[in-house]
C-alpha cells in the first residue's frame, strides 16, 4: 500500500528569503527545523523552533517544484484566515508570498498522525471533529462545481479505455456513469466541506482530540462528505466502521462513491505530476477500495 507522500525538499534549501520571512512572521530566526512525513507537496513542512524558543509549523513550496502547488497553498491561506473560530483546525499566523514561493507558517499542534490501521478509540474521535466542522459556511466554492470534471471519469474511461480497468467496471460503465451523475447532483449544500479527509491530514493531540489540517480544497457541500472520505481512508488502510455512520440518503452515497472511484481510476492512469511521484499509486489504491466498496452496496452485502 503507498501511503500518501510526495518527495519533500528540506527547510535548508528553502530560499534565504523565503526562509527570512518565516522569521520576521515569528519573531525570531529558526534554529531548529524538523521535517515531517505525509501528504502530498514536494515542498517543505516542517516543525520549526525559534531562537527564542517559539515553535511553529512551516510549509512552503516554489514554482519550480511543482507549477501548481504555490495556488494550493494561496488557498489555504485565505481558507484558514475566513473560517471562524472554535473549529478543530491550526491557526494562521501568518504567510509569505512572492508570486513564486508561497510560506504559511501555523500554530504547531502537539499531535501526531492516527495510526493505521485506525484504531477504534481514533476512528471516534475523528467522527467528533467532523462533527464539530459540520457548520453552515459561506464565500467557498462550490463542491458541486468543483467536482462537475471529477465526476465525469467513468464517460472518460468509457471513451477510452485502458487495458487495465476493472472488468467489472468495464462491462458496467453505463450503469456506472448513471450512478455517479446522480452522485454529484448529490453534492449541493451549505456546509464547510474540508474535502480531503485522510489520516495524514488529521493530528490526534495527547488528549485525543483530532485536528484537521491542510486545507486548500475547502468547499460548501453535503454534511456527509467529509465523513464518506474518512469512511473510504478507513477501508484503505484498514480499520472497523460501518456505513451508517454516513449521514445522507442511501442512493446518493451509492452514486457518490461511484463517482470518486471513476475520478480516482481515470486520474491514476495519467502521468505523475512533477515532484508527486507516488500520487498516481495512491489513487489507484482508493479507486480500488472504491470500486469493491460500490460492489458491496449494489449487492446489498
Amino acid at each position: 500500500m503507498v501511503q500518501a507522500s510526495g518527495v519533500r525538499i528540506g527547510w535548508a534549501q528553502l530560499p534565504n528569503r523565503v526562509r527570512a520571512a518565516v522569521a520576521d512572521v515569528l519573531g525570531a530566526p529558526v534554529t531548529a527545523a524538523v521535517s515531517q512525513p505525509g501528504g502530498f507537496s514536494p515542498g517543505t513542512a516542517d516543525r520549526v523552533v525559534t531562537a527564542d524558543g517559539r515553535r511553529a509549523f512551516v510549509k512552503a513550496v516554489g514554482l519550480e517544484l511543482n507549477p501548481r502547488s504555490p495556488a494550493l497553498h494561496r488557498a489555504e491561506a485565505g481558507v484558514v484566515g475566513a473560517l471562524p473560530p472554535g473549529l478543530p483546525i491550526p491557526a494562521l499566523l501568518g504567510a509569505y508570498d512572492d508570486g513564486d514561493w508561497v510560506a504559511l507558517v501555523f500554530e504547531d499542534v502537539d499531535g501526531r498522525h492516527p495510526h493505521t490501521p485506525w484504531r477504534d478509540d481514533e476512528v471516534a474521535a475523528a467522527l467528533e471533529a467532523l462533527r464539530t466542522l459540520a457548520v453552515p459556511a459561506s464565500g467557498l466554492p462550490s463542491l458541486l462545481a468543483e467536482t462537475t470534471e471529477d465526476f465525469a471519469g467513468w464517460r472518460a474511461l468509457a471513451a477510452d479505455p485502458p487495458a487495465a480497468l476493472d472488468p467489472w467496471a468495464a462491462a458496467h460503465l453505463d450503469l456506472l456513469m448513471k450512478l455517479a451523475d446522480r452522485g454529484h447532483a448529490a453534492l449541493a449544500g451549505d456546509t464547510l466541506v474540508h474535502a480531503d479527509v485522510r489520516a495524514d491530514n488529521l493530528l490526534v493531540r495527547p488528549d485525543g482530540s483530532v485536528v484537521v489540517v491542510d486545507w486548500p480544497w475547502a468547499c460548501l457541500g453535503p454534511s456527509w462528505f467529509d465523513t464518506l472520505t474518512l469512511v473510504l481512508n478507513i477501508r484503505l488502510y484498514g480499520g472497523v466502521i460501518g456505513d451508517e455512520v454516513i449521514d445522507g440518503d442511501p442512493a446518493e452515497l451509492t452514486g457518490c462513491i461511484a463517482g470518486l472511484a471513476g475520478m480516482f481510476t481515470d486520474r491514476a492512469r495519467r502521468p505523475a505530476p512533477p515532484g508527486l511521484p507516488t500520487v498516481r499509486r495512491f489513487q489507484q489504491d482508493q479507486a480500488d477500495v472504491l470500486l469493491a466498496w460500490l460492489r458491496e452496496r449494489l449487492s446489498g452485502s
